[in-house]
């Protein structure tokens, strides 16, 4: 099985769910593969949202690129619908100035369905999500 970026939308990646959006920046843009886009959160924390694979999945490495984000939280669930989620990787992100946050993550017992990302806490009112990345390869179909 061939490693491929399971979060980009043409994989049939969808975010089914965001706390909030903003027509210039509205949560696809996470993950549509362009380097130039984001999702712009208002100034209030937590916000959220869930990535739907739309298929079991076994991720690897998870690659977030953000601007402000203090705290990352990450559940998942393997289940048929976005239910039952379970706390996966909670993260303290380090503030570069100027600079997008580059966090990688290492997965172990990576078997998903869908992720919810949550976004407790940022450095300033303000926090950008450029993209999420999943390295990783299907498993089986939802049946």
């Amino acid at each position: 099985m061939r490693k491929v970026d399971l979060c980009l939308s043409f994989e049939g990646t969808e975010v089914i769910l965001a706390t909030s959006s903003d027509e210039k920046h509205p949560p696809e843009n996470m993950i549509d593969g362009n380097p130039e886009t984001f999702w712009t959160p208002p100034g209030m924390f937590p916000q959220e949202f869930i990535i739907c694979f739309h298929k079991h999945v076994r991720i690897e490495k998870l690659v977030i690129q953000s601007y402000f984000v203090r705290t990352l939280r990450i559940e998942k669930s393997s289940f048929k619908e976005p239910v039952d989620f379970e706390q996966w990787i909670e993260r303290d992100l380090v503030h570069t100035e100027g600079q997008l946050q580059n966090e990688e993550i290492l997965a172990r017992d990576g078997h998903v369905t869908y992720l919810r990302f949550i976004i407790v806490s940022a450095f300033d009112h303000f926090a950008s999500v450029h993209s999420v990345s999943a390295e990783g390869v299907a498993v089986s179909n939802l049946s």
